[in-house]
């Protein structure tokens, strides 16, 4: 009976450390695929992400991504965003959450500290690994924005004015898709996550 026990810990121990390198492999080969002039993979900027950590986007190359530019201390759009942001995650097959990524990055990076975007992530139940914060200095963040087409604007020294789009870019980096405005319907967004994520290996 031991013995038979010890051999299935064996085999799944083996399975993990198998999709661990299957997983690795296939990352290696997205790395070594040329990236398109449209990826916004080409953008050399870095960011932090509400765990403290320093990432390229590049290194979300291969999934999904939905993507929407906030800021914590909003208290007017902002809230309506992330709740359009949640209800499309719900939306989603949750046998494609592995290939979706979902990103909120900051336009106040002087106010949202990775600390108070992790607070923020917890207080939104947005805190497991679909979700990403991201904050940057002003000048790339900016340079991003536009990128994203978003237009923002310092009105006090607590609020900001800012365009309502949410983006989805495919496994590539490349724009898929936009929807500009607040609770609005979301079946085309969701229509469009769905039919790039099925194309991710």
């Amino acid at each position: 009976m031991k013995k038979i026990i010890l051999l299935a810990l064996f085999s799944i121990s083996l399975i993990g450390c198998q999709s661990k390198v299957e997983e690795a492999a296939t990352k290696e080969e997205i790395a070594k695929k040329p990236i398109s002039e449209m990826s916004i993979y080409n953008l050399p900027e870095q960011w932090t992400t509400q765990n403290g950590n320093d990432i390229e986007l590049k290194e979300l190359r291969g999934k999904v991504l939905v993507m929407v530019m906030i800021y914590t201390s909003c208290k007017a759009a902002c809230p309506r965003l992330v709740a359009d942001m949640r209800n499309i995650e719900k939306k989603v097959p949750q046998d494609l959450k592995d290939k979706i990524q979902y990103i909120l990055i900051s336009i106040d990076p002087e106010t949202d500290t990775p600390e108070r975007l992790k607070a923020f992530a917890i207080e939104n139940q947005m805190d497991n690994n679909q979700w990403l914060f991201l904050r940057s200095n002003d000048e790339q963040t900016r340079e991003f924005s536009a990128v994203l087409a978003v237009n923002y604007k310092k009105i006090s020294p607590l609020d900001f004015s800012h365009s309502n789009i949410i983006s989805v870019f495919n496994a590539e980096g490349e724009l898929a898709f936009q929807q500009e405005g607040l609770g609005v319907n979301n079946d085309k967004i969701i229509s469009t996550i769905k039919e790039e994520a099925a194309k991710v290996n």
